[in-house]
């Protein structure tokens, strides 16, 4: 145990910014600088001295998604990325132990693909609810329903869903694994679940139907078309880069739409004199840290769950080893297979959405009628 604190008791502890915190963190702090003043930083460095001195005890990696703050993100995460990004590199690595900065349903993905690593979620409460607005229960009477039909399942699901599902896909490569699906279960149709909005915007794109689910991301769908007007007003000339889990009418109205690899690629390539991301506000903040002639506009919608995570739960985690991820493993097994099916697709589109989309509705199937 780090000699500069003494275990956490929830999350109220206070750790102590001493000398020996300030040698093992003061090359840190210029990565996140540009958010994070000085006296905040005093605060934050003994957490993260003794997170990192405990991944190397413990022989653990930390995930830490593009919606965590700066200081996860560039100080404690070893592999930084979206949910799936995430769990190919914790497949890959030898680490003992990997902790989830991000949401349970990232921590399952990695514990599917991980079976023989422990896997720790710092705070149970940290759901997401996209993943919460299915079960694998209601998956299984859409395929009574729609029998033959084969189920494509975002990544941002539980892994009973996954269990239940024929092949994942991300937002970057959902239209190429809808298309996939269609032909190698030879039909005109395919289930896409659960982002209502999401399955619109790839309709646009394809001519496979799509039968979806009412679910929806409360981050994204929270933007509108007037917010982004009022932005443009306020900020002449700003590119406006959306996520395709928000409404098709937002997406139409953006200069570009993609993933979250996608829109940061697309900044780190172009280089935009002012630019604004259309989804979790602490994505622009890490973006910008890589970006620095980049001017960013924050439209601030956090994520409830995601902020869930914060350095003093996380370092709980590795001290307590709680909370650990178990998945029953016929659950595991099947939710792999659909996993790695995507996984071993070769995709050949770098991007699946850019300015000239303009999404129609598809149709959508309501959780009620089932």
């Amino acid at each position: 145990m780090p000699a500069y604190g003494d275990e956490i008791a929830g999350n109220a502890s206070v750790l102590a910014y001493t000398d020996e915190v300030r040698e093992k963190t003061d090359h840190l702090y210029a990565a996140v600088a540009d958010f994070t003043p000085e006296l905040e930083w005093r605060t934050l460095a003994p957490y993260i001295a003794a997170i990192n001195d405990l991944k190397k005890e413990k022989n653990a990696v930390i995930l830490a998604h593009n919606y965590m703050t700066p200081e996860i993100f560039n100080c404690v995460g070893d592999f930084a990325g979206d949910s799936l990004q995430l769990a190919k590199e914790a497949a890959q690595t030898d680490a003992d132990i990997i902790v989830q900065a991000g949401v349970k349903f990232m921590a399952d993905t990695s514990k599917i693909l991980c079976p023989d690593k422990t896997v720790l979620i710092p705070d149970l409460g940290a759901g997401c609810s996209l993943a919460a607005s299915i079960s694998g229960a209601d998956v299984r009477l859409l395929k009574e329903k729609y029998p033959g039909v084969p189920v494509v399942t975002y990544v941002n699901t539980n892994a009973d869903v996954k269990a239940e599902t024929d092949i994942c896909c991300t937002s970057s490569n959902a239209v190429e694994i809808v298309e996939y699906a269609a032909k190698e279960w030879g039909t005109d149709t395919v289930l896409f679940l659960p982002d209502q909005y999401l399955a619109k915007n790839v309709a646009a794109m394809t001519d496979i139907k799509i039968i979806t689910w009412a679910g929806a991301c409360e981050v994204h769908e929270r933007f509108t078309v007037d917010d982004i007007k009022e932005l443009r007003e306020a900020n002449p000339g700003v590119i406006v880069l959306a996520h395709p889990e928000c409404p098709p009418d937002v997406l139409a109205e953006a200069d570009f739409a993609g993933s979250t690899s996608g829109m940061s690629n697309y900044v780190k390539d172009n280089q935009p004199k002012n630019v604004v991301m259309i989804t979790e506000c602490s994505m622009s903040d890490n973006v910008a840290l890589q970006n620095p002639s980049v001017n960013f506009v924050r439209p601030c919608n956090l994520c409830p769950y995601m902020k869930k995570i914060n350095l003093p739960k996380i370092l709980r985690a590795l001290q307590t080893m709680e909370y650990e991820i178990t998945i029953p493993e016929e659950m595991a097994v099947k939710a792999r297979q659909a996993i790695q099916r995507m996984i071993d697709l070769p995709l050949t589109r770098q991007s699946m959405y850019n300015h000239q989309n303009a999404p129609e509705v598809a149709a959508t199937e309501s959780r009620a009628s089932l």
